[in-house]
């Protein structure tokens, strides 16, 4: 049997991005390795049933959380070995002072062969362990554009980067643009480096029921046509851009934005109202996973501002949506939605219009670049991308 620890503490607490990018890396990983592999979840504290529902329930797969609680049935798992217990005191201190150091013992007294940090981290001293190291590094924009981040957490993470290249074995880069910067900030070797394209779900691609989409419109007091964008609503992701150019639009096109807000929100509705569009646009927050079908499907385009991501999987799910796509140039967005989208100039307003105009309903070309971006975003889905990291793990693991 081979061992394989997996960080999951992003599996079990995260509803998107990260989280989302180990959950269906896990499912896959399971389609497409051997019985012979097993995998360790191991997590700072049981997290969401939610999200650990979203993980295939599989003999070979397990939960592993610090030591100190009671035992617990965890959902997810119908294997016959041991949980490690939940910790009594379940305070962020107590769990990042197990993930960064204590883990490694445990990691140790499983035999676990290999571990995988699938959010850029790896626990210290792990290397002196003598097991096996991964990492995926989905982005440096805190290096890139620190900016965006406040002057400690973007020394903190920069100091955890360079920590966590001295240890790793092998580095996956979700991207070529994140490969690039690794290389740049890091002065990683080339040859240390693999990249491997981000997995994606495809649930996206299930076209949604009338009476979902019916109740979805409903909860929503979604308008007739509209442009979606899902993401944080944060400076980086420079929504602003798409609220701009709205007045160019049709008056009868909304603008509905799905994500958590920070501050920066406010910015944005102050710029609606100054430009007479508040009416026209839609800011939603805590709206569930299971609710985000509908709002793509219904929508007319999805746009995409951001001016800097580490890969961008908001696109891939418009696409699997049936949307066209507008992005901004700057980063990888044009790796993620291939070249049937359209990209423009994160600063230029007037781009950004002329481009949705050419993708809203009845444009010409419309559904032939639905249709080349569908064929364009398979190799994302499935368990290819799977095959891709178990070879990256059999290649450490050969004698």
């Amino acid at each position: 049997m081979t061992l394989i620890g997996i960080d999951a503490k992003r599996i079990v607490n995260n509803r998107t991005g990260l989280g989302s990018y180990g959950r269906t890396l896990i499912n896959d990983l399971l389609a497409a390795s051997s019985p012979d592999y097993h995998f360790r979840l191991y997590a700072p504290n049981e997290g969401s049933e939610d999200l650990r529902r979203q993980v295939q329930e599989s003999p070979r797969l397990t939960y592993s959380y610090p030591e100190g609680g009671d035992p617990v049935q965890v959902s997810g798992s119908k294997s016959q070995d041991p949980v490690t217990p939940l910790p009594k005191g379940r305070g962020w201190g107590r769990g990042l002072f197990w993930r960064s150091l204590g883990i490694v013992r445990d990691l140790v007294r499983d035999g676990v062969q290999l571990y995988h940090g699938l959010s850029g981290e790896l626990p210290l001293r792990i290397r002196r362990s003598g097991i096996h190291t991964v990492v995926t590094i989905h982005d440096l924009i805190f290096l890139r554009h620190p900016e965006y981040y406040s002057w400690i957490d973007a020394h903190i993470y920069a100091w955890k980067f360079r920590r966590t290249i001295r240890q790793a074995d092998l580095i996956i880069a979700i991207s070529e643009c994140t490969r690039r910067d690794i290389i740049h900030y890091g002065h990683v070797p080339e040859e240390k480096i693999r990249l491997v394209y981000q997995s994606c779900s495809t649930w996206f691609h299930q076209p949604v029921g009338e009476d979902q989409r019916q109740k979805v419109n409903a909860r929503y007091f979604l308008p007739s046509r509209y442009v979606i964008h899902v993401g944080t609503i944060e400076e980086r992701k420079n929504i602003l851009l798409a609220v701009k150019a709205l007045p160019l639009l049709p008056s009868d096109v909304h603008l509905v934005v799905v994500g958590r807000q920070k501050p920066y929100a406010r910015r944005v509705l102050a710029e609606a109202r100054r430009l007479g569009v508040d009416s026209r646009l839609h800011l939603l927050q805590g709206v569930p996973n299971a609710d985000l079908p509908a709002l793509y499907q219904m929508a007319e385009a999805f746009v995409y501002p951001s001016r800097y991501e580490g890969f961008g999987i908001p696109i891939i799910e418009a696409i699997q949506s049936g949307l066209p796509v507008v992005a901004c140039t700057g980063s990888c967005l044009e790796e993620a939605g291939g070249p049937s989208c359209l990209y423009v100039d994160p600063d230029d307003e007037q781009a950004l219009a002329h481009a949705l105009l050419q993708v809203l309903r009845e444009a010409p070309g419309r559904e032939e670049r639905i249709r080349q971006s569908q064929q364009y975003i398979r190799r994302f889905e499935g368990t290819d991308v799977a095959s891709q990291v178990l070879r990256i793990y059999e290649e450490l693991l050969k004698p």
